[in-house]
């Protein structure tokens, strides 16, 4: 079971990161119109339409793999205090009573709009080149089915949780900045108590022969 669940998180992980270059490719977009507009006084008619489906199918695509790395925002101020199954138990009713619901709404609503878009060859309407969007609308269910699937994935932990009493593992390989030096600070603290500790019994050992 284990290797499925990191399976589907690898897949998920290797889609997000393969889409990530959009950055890139927004970046150099962005830089060609800047060199355009201010250099040759010639500003390009697509560079907007293009930023835009760019970020948009960046923010849409690193969906799946943020949740596959529980890296998605939670206000865990209590969250965090709780014991790993009812931590299990809260996000497993949070699940199915939020959740899914909300990601079948947005795969029924994105074919939906895919497929209008794809019949009318839909072309953006902010410029007068804009270019076809209908591929920009199929990422709309395919980011709902990836979602739908890691979904499945996180539900299973939740089950896996409650039965075994903690977290089963999942793949990492980014770690917030803050988070890094959190544990780092709390390392460096355990360290210096167990010196500390070392100390005070080479001390008390030290007053006990002493007093002999």
């Amino acid at each position: 079971m284990q290797s499925i669940l990191l399976g589907v998180d690898r897949l998920n992980a290797f889609i997000g990161k393969l889409f990530s270059w959009c950055i890139v490719i927004l970046m150099l977009a962005i830089c060609y119109e800047v060199f355009r507009r201010y250099v040759l006084r010639d500003p390009t008619t697509w560079a907007y339409d293009v930023s835009l489906m760019l970020y948009g199918t960046l923010f849409m695509m690193a969906g799946a793999y943020t949740l596959s790395r529980n890296g998605h925002v939670r206000g865990d101020f209590l969250y965090r205090k709780w014991r790993p199954t009812t931590q299990a138990r809260t996000d497993l009713v949070l699940y199915f009573l939020f959740y899914f619901p909300g990601i079948l709404a947005l795969i029924y609503a994105g074919w939906g709009y895919f497929q209008l878009s794809y019949m009318l060859n839909e072309h953006s309407s902010f410029s007068p080149d804009g270019p076809v969007i209908w591929p920009f609308k199929a990422i709309i269910p395919f980011v709902g089915v990836m979602m739908l699937l890691q979904g499945v994935v996180e539900v299973v932990r939740c089950l896996i949780c409650i039965r075994d009493g903690d977290w089963p593992q999942r793949l990492h390989d980014v770690e917030e900045m803050e988070k890094i030096i959190l544990d780092e600070a709390a390392a460096k603290a355990e360290q210096q108590s167990r010196q500390e500790a070392t100390l005070t019994a080479i001390e008390r050992d030290a007053t006990t022969r002493g007093s002999l």
